[in-house]
């Protein structure tokens, strides 16, 4: 650009010279009109215009070269902001790289979550897999029961007329003539049970337990609970196996947690017509807060080996088809309140065959039967002092209604059953009934638990466990009961033979007082009292070797402590 600024200069320099050049001569010549003279003119003023142009472009060089220097300027600013800006990235890139190597070396150092995650729930094993989905819980239960009958002095037979055995079916072989008048003391394992549950892919749950308890002495080892539960279609469940279906608040509540020893006659009675323990059975039951209902068709009970008799469950020619159901709200509730009311009942269909076929091909009416015994609320000693003995039967069924109501650490609960037998030997549909009442009152203030999921109450769980050095006593409960079971239909007056349909089970009447600590949610100690009465007629004055009519029952009083470690 200068080159040619300069080139431009030159040329304006050259004409003004030839300008000068040519005019010098004409003055000499005294101003001889020239017509060069009017092109001079027009040159010089071209020469003028050319110098100013000059001078603006001189101007406009020197503003270009001042703008090229700024932007020189500015470009090297931004070249050495880049050449900063790409250090420090590099530095920053080096410094992650360096924490990256730092935390691979410590993971490499840190060994991995486990896969299984163990927890202790109230004592209670437990172990979870990392999502949650598979859980397996350890259960173990051990209930040492000791206990002492004050009955009255044994005498003979002649004039100790105190009975066992049953009203139908009566024979030289079941009728007992020992026991009844000496129950046992003693002590018996009534439960020692092993087992796991858990939930497996999150939809299913799953139980298995076996038991090695019993009554009057321990069974040899038997499965007592086997099923397989989808959950998947809350709130109902569908549940198979081997288990207790729904039949009762008494029948729902946990047997780690019962405020007595046992569960009252007219209970087990009702329960072991078609539910029960180690039931077999399908069940479709759902709950909510305030609501449970279930059905279940239920089959015959799993088959044990008693080892005090060496006596087996003996395979049928068809087993028990029945049905069982129940239906329980708590519509009143608050806080630390609530109002449980609840029905439920079983049929069964067709009984057991127990018979099988005759030579003729067909089955005798007398190959069906149900029956209805029981022990005492205590079962050290095992002797069944009520029984209606084997009747002949198409259909049996049990219907009970259920009433509790709970203040903070009072609760007063009670059932009322019903039980009906339509006989197929005789024109006759016996009927008999059973009901109890408790209160309890749980005296550290901890209440019972409502289980939703069952309906019914589960033990206290102690706010302050046990401990010596610490001063906390755990949990105290008292309670009450009194129960009634009546297996009498057209029993008759005393001194008279019983009528031709007449069943003279006997009725049994119990008052019973508790006191239970709760050192922890995993140990218990019971302590139970208990006064007993049995009015019974005999039903065979041959059988029995009584007088007609006589009095086979008693009254009597029983003490018993229950030593129970459980999760």
């Amino acid at each position: 650009m200068r080159n040619w600024q300069f080139g431009r200069l030159a040329s304006v320099s050259l004409i003004g010279g030839m300008v000068v050049g040519v005019s010098g001569p004409a003055e000499a010549a005294h101003r001889k009109p020239d017509p060069r003279e009017a092109r001079i003119h027009q040159l010089e003023r071209e020469m003028q215009q050319l110098m100013e142009d000059n001078r603006k472009l001189h101007a406009q060089d020197e503003a270009l070269t001042t703008r090229a220097q700024q932007l020189e300027t500015e470009v090297q600013q931004l070249k050495q902001g880049q050449a900063t800006e790409a250090q420090a990235i590099q530095t920053q890139g080096q410094a992650v790289q360096a924490q990256s190597q730092a935390i691979a070396t410590v993971e490499a150092k840190t060994p991995p979550p486990p896969s299984v995650i163990s927890n202790m729930l109230n004592g209670r094993p437990v172990f979870t897999s990392q999502n949650g989905r598979f859980t397996l819980t350890l259960r173990a239960v051990m209930q040492l029961d000791s206990a002492g009958y004050f009955q009255g002095s044994p005498g003979p037979t002649t004039t100790d007329l105190r009975r066992s055995g049953p009203a139908l079916g009566a024979s030289a072989s079941n009728v007992d003539f020992a026991h009844a008048r000496q129950l046992k003391d003693g002590t018996d394992f009534r439960r020692a049970r092993l087992g796991v549950d858990g939930t497996a892919f999150g939809d299913w749950d799953y139980r298995i337990l076996f038991d090695f308890g019993g009554t009057g002495v321990e069974n040899a080892g038997q499965l007592y609970e086997t099923w397989v539960q989808y959950s998947g279609f809350k709130p109902l469940r569908i549940r198979v196996g081997a288990f207790s279906p729904s039949i009762g608040m008494e029948d729902q509540a946990s047997t780690n947690g019962m405020p007595f020893l046992e569960r009252t006659v007219a209970e087990d009675l009702a329960r072991g017509l078609a539910a029960g323990d180690t039931r077999i059975a399908g069940q479709v039951y759902g709950w909510g807060d305030h609501w449970l209902a279930s059905g279940a068709v239920t089959g015959r009970t799993i088959g044990v080996i008693n080892t005090g008799t060496a006596a087996a469950v003996p395979q049928t020619f068809g087993d028990q088809l029945g049905l069982v159901g129940r239906f329980a709200v708590s519509p009143l509730h608050g806080d630390d309140w609530l109002v449980h009311l609840g029905v439920h009942g079983s049929y069964v269909a067709r009984p057991a065959n127990t018979g099988g076929i005759a030579g003729n091909g067909l089955t005798p009416i007398t190959s069906y039967v149900v029956a209805f015994a029981n022990t005492q609320q205590l079962r050290v000693d095992g002797t069944r002092l009520i029984n209606t003995g084997n009747m002949d039967a198409s259909h049996a069924y049990t219907a009970g209604l259920e009433f509790a109501a709970q203040k903070a650490n009072f609760l007063v609960q009670g059932e009322y059953e019903r039980y009906g037998v339509d006989r197929t030997d005789i024109a006759s549909s016996p009927r008999f009934h059973g009901y109890y009442i408790e209160g309890l009152w749980t005296i550290t203030g901890e209440p019972r638990v409502y289980n939703r999921q069952t309906a019914a109450f589960d033990a206290p769980i102690p706010v302050h466990p046990f401990s010596w050095s610490g001063g906390t006593w755990g949990a105290w409960e008292f309670g009450v009961r009194y129960s009634d079971m009546d297996l009498n239909y057209h029993a008759g007056l005393a001194g008279t033979a019983p009528g031709p349909d007449a069943i003279r089970g006997g009725e049994e009447r119990n008052v019973s007082v508790g006191l239970n600590w709760y050192p922890n949610p995993v140990v218990k100690f019971m302590f139970d009292y208990e006064h007993v009465q049995i009015h019974r007629l005999s039903p065979s004055a041959t059988l029995y070797l009584t007088p007609v009519g006589a009095q086979i029952g008693q009254t009597y009083n029983a003490v018993a402590v229950r030593s129970q470690f459980a999760f």
